[in-house]
C-alpha cells in the first residue's frame, strides 16, 4: 500500500500547492450562485415539497462542485504529467496500474469533498440568514456514499479522458460539451417535478440526476428521484468507469504527443 498512499499523498499536495485555483475559486463561485439564484431568484420560487428554493439549490451546487472538480484533478494531474515526462516515469517505477488508478482518483476525491464542504458552509450560511435555520443532513451516511462514490466515478472518468487526450482543449471540450450540459440538466437548479411529463421522461434518462438527488435526498431527506435506484446507478457508474479506466491505462498514451 505503500505506492498507493505516496501517489495519493502527491495528488493532494498538488492540488493544495495551488489552493487560489482548486479552493478558493470554488468558493467565491458557490457564493455568487447561491446569492444570484437561492437568494435573489429563490424568493419568487416556491417548490411543491414546502422546501425553500434555497435550501433546495445548495445540495445541486455541492454536486455540481463535487463532480467538475473531481474530474478536473485527476485529468490535469496526468495531462500535466503527459506533458512534463512525469508520466513515463511511473512506467518503470513498481507502481501497479490499479494503485495509479485509485490513487488517483481519491485524489479527486479529496478535492471534490473540499469543495463540497465549502460549498455546503457557505449555502449554510446564506440560508441561515435568511430564514433562520441551519442547513441539517438528513442521511449522514447517505451524504458520505454520495460524495465519495460521485468522486469516485469522475476521478476515473477524468483519468479515462486524460490518458487519450492529446491536448488540455480536448480536456475542456469533455467538460464543457459532456459534464457541464448533463449537470446543468441533472436537476442543479430545478425540480423535474416542473417539467412536463415527456421532459420528465427525457431527464430520467440523465444518469447525473440520480447522483444530484441522492445527495439531495442525503441533506434534505427528500427529491426527485428513490434513493434506493439512485445508490444502484451510483455503483454501476463506479464499475464501469473503474473498467475504462484500466483500460485507458493499459492502451492510452504516457508521453506527450
Amino acid at each position: 500500500m505503500i505506492p498507493f498512499f505516496t501517489l495519493l499523498r502527491r495528488e493532494v499536495a498538488r492540488f493544495l500547492k495551488v489552493a487560489v485555483q482548486t479552493v478558493i475559486t470554488p468558493f467565491v463561485s458557490s457564493g455568487l450562485y447561491i446569492l444570484v439564484f437561492g437568494v435573489s431568484l429563490g424568493a419568487n420560487i416556491q417548490l411543491e415539497s414546502g422546501v425553500s428554493y434555497l435550501a433546495f439549490l445548495i445540495p445541486g451546487l455541492m454536486m455540481l462542485g463535487i463532480l467538475n472538480n473531481a474530474f478536473q484533478n485527476s485529468s490535469s494531474s496526468i495531462v500535466n504529467a503527459k506533458f512534463t515526462g512525469e508520466l513515463e516515469d511511473l512506467r518503470v517505477v513498481p507502481v501497479s496500474r490499479s494503485q495509479l488508478i485509485w490513487a488517483l482518483s481519491f485524489g479527486s476525491v479529496v478535492r471534490g469533498s473540499v469543495v463540497g464542504l465549502i460549498t455546503y458552509f457557505v449555502g449554510g450560511v446564506f440560508l441561515y440568514l435568511q430564514e433562520g435555520v441551519w442547513l441539517s443532513i438528513a442521511h449522514p451516511l447517505e451524504l458520505i456514499f454520495f460524495v465519495v462514490v460521485s468522486g469516485l466515478i469522475f476521478g476515473k472518468l477524468g483519468i479515462f479522458a486524460a490518458f487519450y487526450a492529446k491536448t488540455f482543449d480536448q480536456l475542456s471540450a469533455v467538460s464543457a460539451f459532456v459534464i457541464l450540459p448533463l449537470t446543468y440538466l441533472g436537476g442543479v437548479f430545478i425540480s423535474i417535478q416542473h417539467l412536463s411529463p415527456f421532459w420528465q421522461q427525457v431527464a430520467s434518462l440523465n444518469p447525473l440526476l440520480y447522483l444530484i438527488n441522492g445527495l439531495r435526498h442525503a441533506i434534505l431527506g427528500e427529491s426527485d428521484v428513490q434513493v434506493l435506484p439512485a445508490i444502484l446507478l451510483s455503483l454501476i457508474g463506479l464499475v464501469l468507469f473503474h473498467i475504462l479506466a484500466r483500460i485507458s491505462c493499459a492502451r492510452g498514451s504516457f508521453h506527450r504527443w
